[in-house]
């Protein structure tokens, strides 16, 4: 894996994979499926690019169809699109809001009844804007970022959770900055401690009824949102400061949401899985 990449932005978040260069991994080329997600049927909110791209092509090499929720990245969501059916599953791009109810509503509704059930919900959409200072993080970002970020995660796992059966599965995207905190991602790295608290709490309260909530923490991986978050000389150093030394693939960080979706981990729940170059953070 390339332990530098070459100084890079973009002016738009949501970012754009395909002006990314190079291109992030999207699956490794010794990535066998073997069945694990067999018949059933996933929902990824931010699955047009990144983290949310990848976990839904190795959901599909692993047997599940996938729909998946994006904003407006429409190149992008069609590249996701052909991807899955690559793999020989039924793919649904769905373009919203994730941070409004009603299309987190819509895009359930149409989810269920175009691919028929559902049976894994990854809480995958966010959005990150740096402040050096407290002072500058205005009311209208403080709204925006909770609204993505938590407030997405609420609608859609609200309107989810009728639909899903013993057995099911919720995985939520925190981040290391849940647990390390960011000295200029202030109230992103707040709307990641509300996902660990989020993911912990519902655990707990779904655990009599067989479905399963836990999280995944990425560190510094290769994805839209850092050339469009950053400015080219921040994204030349991305992942330099960890112990590997280098920003991690959207491929490397795949197969946790595979364990956590599949019976591999039926008695996982209400856990946190660290994929992020070797920090090693408490909690």
């Amino acid at each position: 894996m390339p332990r530098r990449v070459p100084a890079q932005t973009q002016r738009r978040q949501p970012g754009l994979q395909h002006r990314m260069t190079p291109a992030p991994v999207v699956i490794g080329e010794g990535y066998r499926g073997s069945g694990k997600l067999a018949g059933k049927v996933a929902l990824i909110s931010g699955g047009d690019s990144g983290i949310g791209r990848s976990v839904a092509v190795h959901f599909a090499r692993e047997g599940a169809d996938v729909a998946f929720l994006y904003l407006d990245e429409h190149e992008d969501a069609a590249e996701t699109v052909r991807l899955i059916e690559a793999e020989g599953q039924r793919a649904l791009g769905l373009s919203g809001d994730v941070g409004d109810a009603k299309t987190c509503r819509r895009a359930v509704k149409d989810t269920v009844k175009k691919l028929g059930r559902l049976d894994v919900l990854v809480n995958n959409a966010a959005e990150q804007h740096p402040q050096d200072s407290l002072l500058d993080i205005t009311p209208e970002q403080l709204e925006r970022t909770f609204r993505t970020n938590v407030f997405g995660m609420f609608y859609l796992t609200q309107a989810a959770l009728p639909h899903l059966e013993a057995g099911a599965s919720i995985i939520n995207t925190t981040s290391v900055t849940a647990y390390r905190g960011s000295d200029t991602l202030l109230d992103y790295s707040s709307t990641k401690g509300a996902q660990v608290s989020f993911t912990r709490s519902l655990s707990a309260n779904l655990a009599s009824k067989g479905v399963r909530v836990n999280a995944v923490a990425p560190g510094p991986i290769w994805t839209p949102l850092i050339p469009s978050t950053f400015d080219a000389e921040r994204v030349a150093e991305h992942g330099a400061n960890v112990p590997l030394e280098r920003p991690g693939q959207p491929a490397e960080v795949a197969p946790a949401y595979v364990y956590l979706a599949s019976a591999d981990s039926s008695y996982v729940s209400g856990q946190v899985l660290h994929v992020n170059g070797g920090e090693v953070v408490n909690g």
